[in-house]
Protein backbone atom coordinates (compact mmCIF):
# COMPACT_ATOMS: atom_id res chain seq x y z
CA UNK A 1 0.00 0.00 0.00
CA UNK A 2 2.66 2.49 0.79
CA UNK A 3 4.31 1.72 -2.46
CA UNK A 4 0.88 2.27 -4.51
CA UNK A 5 0.72 5.59 -2.15
CA UNK A 6 4.46 6.53 -3.30
CA UNK A 7 3.97 5.93 -6.42
CA UNK A 8 0.36 8.17 -6.70
CA UNK A 9 2.08 10.85 -5.03
CA UNK A 10 5.13 10.76 -7.70
CA UNK A 11 2.31 10.78 -10.34
CA UNK A 12 0.84 14.00 -8.84
CA UNK A 13 3.42 15.74 -8.61
CA UNK A 14 4.53 15.06 -12.29
CA UNK A 15 0.90 16.50 -13.18
CA UNK A 16 1.96 19.38 -11.30
CA UNK A 17 5.05 20.20 -12.48
CA UNK A 18 3.33 19.87 -16.53
CA UNK A 19 0.84 22.41 -14.91
CA UNK A 20 3.44 24.38 -13.70
CA UNK A 21 5.62 24.59 -16.62
CA UNK A 22 2.36 24.97 -19.29
CA UNK A 23 1.66 28.00 -17.33
CA UNK A 24 4.56 29.59 -17.65
CA UNK A 25 4.40 28.86 -21.30
CA UNK A 26 1.06 29.91 -21.56
CA UNK A 27 1.49 33.73 -19.64
CA UNK A 28 -0.85 36.52 -20.36
CA UNK A 29 -0.80 38.94 -22.76
CA UNK A 30 0.00 41.53 -19.63
CA UNK A 31 2.74 39.03 -18.64
CA UNK A 32 4.41 39.02 -22.07
CA UNK A 33 4.11 42.91 -22.40
CA UNK A 34 6.24 43.51 -18.98
CA UNK A 35 8.52 41.35 -20.23
CA UNK A 36 8.90 43.01 -23.50
CA UNK A 37 8.63 46.81 -21.95
CA UNK A 38 11.91 45.54 -20.05
CA UNK A 39 14.00 44.27 -22.71
CA UNK A 40 13.41 47.94 -25.00
CA UNK A 41 14.37 49.37 -21.83
CA UNK A 42 17.37 47.57 -21.43
CA UNK A 43 18.51 46.35 -25.01
CA UNK A 44 17.38 49.92 -26.63
CA UNK A 45 15.85 49.17 -29.39
CA UNK A 46 12.52 51.08 -29.85
CA UNK A 47 10.19 48.41 -30.37
CA UNK A 48 9.49 44.23 -30.14
CA UNK A 49 6.34 42.74 -31.01
CA UNK A 50 5.67 39.53 -30.13
CA UNK A 51 3.40 36.66 -32.03
CA UNK A 52 2.30 33.19 -30.58
CA UNK A 53 -0.11 31.05 -32.48
CA UNK A 54 -1.62 27.79 -31.35
CA UNK A 55 -4.27 25.62 -31.76
CA UNK A 56 -7.14 27.67 -29.62
CA UNK A 57 -5.94 31.23 -32.29
CA UNK A 58 -3.20 33.50 -32.04
CA UNK A 59 -2.30 36.71 -30.73
CA UNK A 60 0.03 39.55 -30.53
CA UNK A 61 1.96 41.31 -28.03
CA UNK A 62 3.80 44.52 -28.75
CA UNK A 63 5.31 47.43 -26.98
CA UNK A 64 7.67 50.29 -28.50
CA UNK A 65 7.39 52.43 -31.70
CA UNK A 66 8.56 52.42 -34.97
CA UNK A 67 11.44 54.71 -34.31
CA UNK A 68 12.93 57.37 -31.96
CA UNK A 69 10.69 59.93 -33.52
CA UNK A 70 7.65 58.26 -34.50
CA UNK A 71 4.76 58.51 -32.82
CA UNK A 72 3.35 55.14 -34.12
CA UNK A 73 2.97 51.83 -32.12
CA UNK A 74 4.43 48.99 -33.22
CA UNK A 75 2.20 46.16 -33.89
CA UNK A 76 1.43 43.17 -36.10
CA UNK A 77 1.78 44.54 -39.32
CA UNK A 78 5.11 46.47 -38.32
CA UNK A 79 7.25 45.50 -40.78
CA UNK A 80 10.95 44.63 -40.67
CA UNK A 81 13.92 43.38 -41.51
CA UNK A 82 14.15 39.19 -41.08
CA UNK A 83 17.88 38.63 -41.88
CA UNK A 84 18.58 34.63 -41.51
CA UNK A 85 15.32 33.67 -41.47
CA UNK A 86 15.29 34.18 -44.93
CA UNK A 87 17.43 30.85 -45.65
CA UNK A 88 13.50 28.92 -44.31
CA UNK A 89 12.05 30.18 -47.31
CA UNK A 90 15.10 28.91 -49.27
CA UNK A 91 14.72 26.14 -48.11
CA UNK A 92 11.10 25.79 -48.81
CA UNK A 93 11.80 26.79 -52.53
CA UNK A 94 14.39 23.97 -52.64
CA UNK A 95 11.96 21.12 -51.36
CA UNK A 96 9.29 22.35 -52.51
CA UNK A 97 10.94 22.04 -56.04
CA UNK A 98 12.02 18.71 -55.25
CA UNK A 99 8.46 17.84 -54.12
CA UNK A 100 7.00 19.03 -58.05
CA UNK A 101 10.23 17.43 -59.44
CA UNK A 102 11.66 20.34 -60.82
CA UNK A 103 15.05 19.00 -59.90
CA UNK A 104 16.62 16.85 -56.83
CA UNK A 105 17.91 18.13 -53.63
CA UNK A 106 20.98 15.29 -53.92
CA UNK A 107 21.41 17.24 -57.52
CA UNK A 108 24.96 18.22 -57.80
CA UNK A 109 25.60 22.59 -57.59
CA UNK A 110 27.61 22.36 -60.85
CA UNK A 111 24.52 21.04 -63.09
CA UNK A 112 22.73 24.80 -62.22
CA UNK A 113 25.85 26.68 -62.53
CA UNK A 114 27.86 28.34 -65.82
CA UNK A 115 30.07 25.76 -66.86
CA UNK A 116 32.05 28.49 -66.48
CA UNK A 117 32.37 28.55 -62.50
CA UNK A 118 34.97 25.91 -61.11
CA UNK A 119 33.12 24.21 -57.96
CA UNK A 120 35.06 23.59 -55.27
CA UNK A 121 35.83 19.67 -54.74
CA UNK A 122 36.90 17.55 -51.90
CA UNK A 123 38.33 13.72 -52.34
CA UNK A 124 36.25 13.20 -55.45
CA UNK A 125 32.59 14.49 -53.55
CA UNK A 126 30.65 17.15 -55.04
CA UNK A 127 28.78 19.78 -53.02
CA UNK A 128 24.67 18.72 -53.75
CA UNK A 129 22.03 21.05 -53.54
CA UNK A 130 20.80 19.48 -49.80
CA UNK A 131 24.50 20.29 -48.21
CA UNK A 132 23.52 23.93 -48.83
CA UNK A 133 19.97 23.87 -47.15
CA UNK A 134 21.48 21.72 -44.16
CA UNK A 135 25.04 23.69 -43.87
CA UNK A 136 27.15 20.97 -44.42
CA UNK A 137 28.48 22.30 -48.22
CA UNK A 138 32.07 23.32 -46.30
CA UNK A 139 31.75 26.78 -48.13
CA UNK A 140 32.63 29.20 -45.65
CA UNK A 141 30.77 31.54 -43.20
CA UNK A 142 31.18 34.38 -45.72
CA UNK A 143 32.74 34.62 -49.27
CA UNK A 144 36.23 35.11 -48.98
CA UNK A 145 36.37 38.12 -51.47
CA UNK A 146 33.28 39.74 -49.58
CA UNK A 147 34.60 43.25 -49.47
CA UNK A 148 31.93 46.05 -49.30
CA UNK A 149 32.40 48.95 -50.20
CA UNK A 150 29.55 50.15 -47.73
CA UNK A 151 29.71 48.47 -44.82
CA UNK A 152 26.52 50.06 -43.35
CA UNK A 153 25.07 47.91 -46.23
CA UNK A 154 27.24 45.23 -46.74
CA UNK A 155 25.70 42.54 -49.70
CA UNK A 156 24.73 45.32 -52.15
CA UNK A 157 27.61 44.78 -54.26
CA UNK A 158 27.97 41.18 -53.96
CA UNK A 159 27.45 40.04 -57.04
CA UNK A 160 26.85 36.97 -59.13
CA UNK A 161 30.04 37.55 -60.53
CA UNK A 162 32.08 38.06 -57.62
CA UNK A 163 30.11 34.84 -56.00
CA UNK A 164 30.90 32.75 -59.16
CA UNK A 165 34.55 33.88 -58.46
CA UNK A 166 34.49 32.72 -54.90
CA UNK A 167 33.81 29.44 -56.09
CA UNK A 168 36.19 29.17 -58.62
CA UNK A 169 39.06 29.72 -56.16
CA UNK A 170 38.17 28.48 -52.99
CA UNK A 171 39.59 25.07 -51.61
CA UNK A 172 37.36 23.22 -49.27
CA UNK A 173 39.44 22.36 -45.79
CA UNK A 174 36.61 19.65 -45.16
CA UNK A 175 34.66 16.78 -46.45
CA UNK A 176 31.57 17.73 -48.07
CA UNK A 177 28.48 16.73 -46.25
CA UNK A 178 30.44 16.13 -42.72
CA UNK A 179 30.28 18.37 -40.62
CA UNK A 180 28.08 21.61 -39.94
CA UNK A 181 29.04 24.89 -40.28
CA UNK A 182 27.00 27.60 -40.74
CA UNK A 183 26.93 29.28 -43.88
CA UNK A 184 25.91 32.58 -45.68
CA UNK A 185 27.45 31.92 -48.16
CA UNK A 186 25.95 28.28 -49.01
CA UNK A 187 22.26 28.99 -48.83
CA UNK A 188 23.29 32.17 -50.31
CA UNK A 189 24.32 30.13 -53.55
CA UNK A 190 21.14 27.98 -53.45
CA UNK A 191 18.85 30.94 -53.32
CA UNK A 192 21.30 32.18 -56.58
CA UNK A 193 20.39 28.61 -58.09
CA UNK A 194 16.68 28.22 -57.70
CA UNK A 195 16.71 31.36 -59.40
CA UNK A 196 18.72 30.07 -62.20
CA UNK A 197 16.72 27.17 -62.90
CA UNK A 198 13.30 29.21 -62.52
CA UNK A 199 14.66 32.35 -64.78
CA UNK A 200 12.98 34.55 -62.24
CA UNK A 201 14.35 36.93 -59.44
CA UNK A 202 14.48 35.60 -55.59
CA UNK A 203 11.54 38.09 -54.21
CA UNK A 204 9.06 36.78 -57.34
CA UNK A 205 9.69 33.15 -56.57
CA UNK A 206 9.04 33.31 -52.93
CA UNK A 207 6.01 35.53 -53.17
CA UNK A 208 4.98 33.25 -55.75
CA UNK A 209 5.65 29.73 -54.69
CA UNK A 210 5.32 30.76 -50.67
CA UNK A 211 3.48 34.09 -49.73
CA UNK A 212 0.86 34.05 -52.25
CA UNK A 213 -0.42 30.11 -51.39
CA UNK A 214 -0.09 31.54 -47.44
CA UNK A 215 -2.04 34.61 -47.86
CA UNK A 216 1.43 36.53 -46.20
CA UNK A 217 0.90 40.08 -48.23
CA UNK A 218 3.68 41.86 -46.39
CA UNK A 219 6.78 39.88 -46.77
CA UNK A 220 9.17 41.06 -49.32
CA UNK A 221 12.40 42.70 -50.45
CA UNK A 222 11.92 45.68 -52.25
CA UNK A 223 9.89 48.28 -50.63
CA UNK A 224 6.66 50.00 -51.32
CA UNK A 225 5.37 53.48 -50.27
CA UNK A 226 2.81 51.51 -48.38
CA UNK A 227 5.63 49.55 -46.64
CA UNK A 228 8.20 52.46 -45.74
CA UNK A 229 4.87 53.98 -43.96
CA UNK A 230 5.19 50.59 -41.33
CA UNK A 231 8.74 50.38 -41.57
CA UNK A 232 10.69 49.78 -37.87
CA UNK A 233 13.86 52.08 -37.99
CA UNK A 234 16.76 49.30 -37.61
CA UNK A 235 19.08 50.77 -34.40
CA UNK A 236 22.85 49.62 -34.10
CA UNK A 237 24.23 49.08 -30.99
CA UNK A 238 25.18 52.51 -30.55
CA UNK A 239 21.78 53.52 -30.72
CA UNK A 240 21.71 55.07 -33.79
CA UNK A 241 19.58 54.56 -37.09
CA UNK A 242 20.89 52.22 -39.52
CA UNK A 243 19.88 51.51 -43.62
CA UNK A 244 18.33 48.94 -44.60
CA UNK A 245 20.09 46.37 -46.22
CA UNK A 246 20.10 45.47 -50.22
CA UNK A 247 21.10 42.38 -51.37
CA UNK A 248 22.41 41.22 -55.06
CA UNK A 249 23.91 37.54 -55.60
CA UNK A 250 23.41 36.34 -51.89
CA UNK A 251 19.62 37.75 -51.52
CA UNK A 252 18.39 33.86 -50.19
CA UNK A 253 20.43 34.21 -46.99
CA UNK A 254 19.03 37.11 -45.68
CA UNK A 255 17.12 39.89 -47.83
CA UNK A 256 13.67 39.30 -46.92
CA UNK A 257 11.38 41.67 -44.72
CA UNK A 258 8.39 40.66 -43.03
CA UNK A 259 5.90 41.29 -40.38
CA UNK A 260 4.83 39.31 -37.17
CA UNK A 261 1.31 38.53 -38.50
CA UNK A 262 2.61 36.82 -41.74
CA UNK A 263 4.96 35.09 -40.02
CA UNK A 264 2.26 34.07 -37.36
CA UNK A 265 0.92 32.92 -41.42
CA UNK A 266 3.68 30.96 -41.60
CA UNK A 267 4.31 29.36 -38.86
CA UNK A 268 0.68 28.11 -38.87
CA UNK A 269 1.22 26.30 -42.30
CA UNK A 270 4.89 25.08 -40.81
CA UNK A 271 2.69 23.66 -37.29
CA UNK A 272 0.24 21.75 -39.65
CA UNK A 273 -2.62 23.54 -37.93
CA UNK A 274 -3.59 24.40 -41.87
CA UNK A 275 -3.05 22.48 -44.79
CA UNK A 276 -1.50 23.86 -47.97
CA UNK A 277 0.37 22.45 -51.04
CA UNK A 278 3.70 23.25 -48.94
CA UNK A 279 2.98 20.97 -46.54
CA UNK A 280 4.81 18.53 -47.50
CA UNK A 281 7.84 19.93 -48.31
CA UNK A 282 7.32 21.75 -44.75
CA UNK A 283 7.18 18.41 -43.06
CA UNK A 284 10.42 17.04 -44.59
CA UNK A 285 12.12 20.12 -43.84
CA UNK A 286 11.63 19.54 -40.05
CA UNK A 287 13.12 16.13 -39.86
CA UNK A 288 16.79 16.19 -38.37
CA UNK A 289 19.26 16.06 -41.00
CA UNK A 290 22.60 16.30 -39.03
CA UNK A 291 24.28 17.03 -35.60
CA UNK A 292 26.04 20.35 -34.44
CA UNK A 293 28.78 21.15 -32.30
CA UNK A 294 26.20 22.19 -29.68
CA UNK A 295 24.95 19.30 -27.53
CA UNK A 296 21.45 19.02 -28.07
CA UNK A 297 21.31 21.05 -31.58
CA UNK A 298 20.49 19.55 -34.91
CA UNK A 299 19.81 20.72 -38.39
CA UNK A 300 16.72 20.12 -40.49
CA UNK A 301 16.54 21.39 -44.29
CA UNK A 302 16.69 25.55 -43.80
CA UNK A 303 15.60 24.85 -39.67
CA UNK A 304 17.66 24.65 -36.59
CA UNK A 305 15.86 21.85 -34.21
CA UNK A 306 16.75 21.92 -30.23
CA UNK A 307 16.41 19.07 -28.87
CA UNK A 308 16.47 19.82 -24.67
CA UNK A 309 14.39 19.43 -21.95
CA UNK A 310 12.44 16.85 -23.04
CA UNK A 311 11.44 18.81 -25.88
CA UNK A 312 11.55 19.43 -29.72
CA UNK A 313 11.54 22.93 -30.73
CA UNK A 314 12.22 23.82 -34.37
CA UNK A 315 13.63 27.18 -35.21
CA UNK A 316 16.02 30.05 -36.83
CA UNK A 317 16.85 33.75 -36.02
CA UNK A 318 17.97 36.54 -37.73
CA UNK A 319 19.85 39.41 -37.66
CA UNK A 320 21.05 42.44 -39.71
CA UNK A 321 22.40 46.01 -39.39
CA UNK A 322 19.74 46.82 -37.18
CA UNK A 323 17.40 44.00 -36.66
CA UNK A 324 16.67 40.79 -34.72
CA UNK A 325 14.20 38.20 -35.11
CA UNK A 326 13.08 34.67 -34.28
CA UNK A 327 10.45 32.05 -34.91
CA UNK A 328 10.08 29.07 -33.30
CA UNK A 329 7.81 25.94 -33.79
CA UNK A 330 7.05 23.37 -30.88
CA UNK A 331 5.42 20.65 -33.29
CA UNK A 332 4.39 18.23 -30.18
CA UNK A 333 1.83 20.80 -28.62
CA UNK A 334 1.23 22.51 -31.92
CA UNK A 335 2.66 26.04 -30.38
CA UNK A 336 4.69 28.88 -32.02
CA UNK A 337 6.31 32.15 -31.38
CA UNK A 338 7.36 34.79 -33.31
CA UNK A 339 9.50 38.04 -32.13
CA UNK A 340 10.63 40.96 -34.02
CA UNK A 341 12.57 43.72 -32.54
CA UNK A 342 14.69 46.80 -33.80
CA UNK A 343 17.61 46.57 -32.02
CA UNK A 344 21.10 44.40 -32.31
CA UNK A 345 20.47 42.67 -28.66
CA UNK A 346 19.35 38.98 -29.51
CA UNK A 347 15.83 37.76 -29.01
CA UNK A 348 16.34 34.03 -29.18
CA UNK A 349 15.67 33.74 -25.44
CA UNK A 350 12.68 35.17 -25.18
CA UNK A 351 11.43 32.90 -28.22
CA UNK A 352 12.90 30.08 -26.68
CA UNK A 353 11.44 31.01 -23.12
CA UNK A 354 8.07 31.04 -24.28
CA UNK A 355 7.81 28.06 -26.11
CA UNK A 356 9.56 26.48 -23.01
CA UNK A 357 10.10 28.18 -19.63
CA UNK A 358 13.53 26.42 -19.10
CA UNK A 359 14.87 28.42 -21.31
CA UNK A 360 16.30 31.19 -19.41
CA UNK A 361 15.66 34.52 -20.06
CA UNK A 362 19.29 37.04 -20.35
CA UNK A 363 20.00 38.89 -17.13
CA UNK A 364 20.69 42.64 -17.65
CA UNK A 365 23.24 44.45 -15.52
CA UNK A 366 21.29 47.09 -13.64
CA UNK A 367 22.95 50.56 -13.19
Amino acid sequence: MRRILTWCLFVNLLFIAAAISKAQQNLSSDKIKELIKQEVDHKRSTSIVVGIIDENGKRVISYGKLSKVSGIQADGNTIYEIGSITKVFTSLLLEDMAEHGELNVNDPVSKYLPKSVKIPTKDGKEIILIDLSTQTSGLSRMPSNFKPKDFANPFADYTPEKLYEYLSSYKLTRGIGEKYEYSNTGVGLLGHILTLKTGTDYETLVRNRICEPLKMTSTFITFTPEFKKRLATGYNQNNRPVKNWDFSALAGCGALKSTVNDMLLFAEANLGLVKTNLSPAMEKMQQTQHSTTVPGLFMGMGWHIWKKYDKEIIWHNGGTGGYRTFIGLDKQNKRAVVVFSNGTSGVDDIGLHLLESKFELTKFQTK
